[in-house]
């Protein structure tokens, strides 16, 4: 990938809803779907990428329109644990214009609709459909389902475009320091 001087890894990507990002945990463990489209490269790949050297995360975004509003996140740095840990997440310094709607997960486990890691009575990824980072629930879902603008069930980030609207574009990506 070349955006912001190249170098980047992606491990998502949602550009039409053509693949149920609503899954277990043995997917998002392996990884699933169409490197040319829609994808998750796989918790136990990316936890291999990021354990290995200091990487930085970058999130590109497309909001609904209109218009359109494009905007990303960077983190300084990024990094997930292995399965013992849930795949823990841990960001650092946030820069871009997107507003910084990962910082409230840092340091929570992997959920998805079949492990309830969060700290919520209820399990996040089953009541907003989709598997991600969740703490009580989410101020960022962009595993959500594509498209639906109920609250929160969405591809959300929050600081960008609230809980009632989806992202139409999401790319999450890291590259060595």
């Amino acid at each position: 990938m070349t955006t912001d001087g190249g170098g980047w890894t992606v491990f998502q990507r949602r550009i039409d809803g053509s693949k149920d990002f609503y899954r277990g945990w043995r997917d998002y463990k392996s990884g699933f779907g169409d490197l040319n489209t829609e994808f998750w490269l796989g918790l136990d790949i990316i936890n291999v990428l990021t354990s290995q050297n200091a990487v930085e995360l970058r999130v590109d975004l497309v909001s609904p329109g209109p218009p359109a509003i494009s905007a990303y996140a960077k983190y300084a740095t990024f990094r997930i644990g292995d399965e013992n840990s849930k795949y823990v997440l841990n960001v650092g310094t946030y820069s871009g214009n997107a507003g910084d709607s990962l910082t409230y997960h840092d340091g929570m486990a992997f959920s998805t609709m079949d492990r309830d890691n969060d700290l919520d009575t209820d399990n996040c990824a089953n009541v907003y459909h989709g598997a991600w980072w969740y703490r009580t629930c989410h101020t960022s879902n962009l595993n959500g389902h594509y498209g639906n603008t109920s609250f929160g069930a969405g591809l959300s980030w929050l600081s960008l475009s609230g809980y009632y609207m989806s992202m139409m574009f999401t790319e999450i990506k890291i590259r060595g320091h």
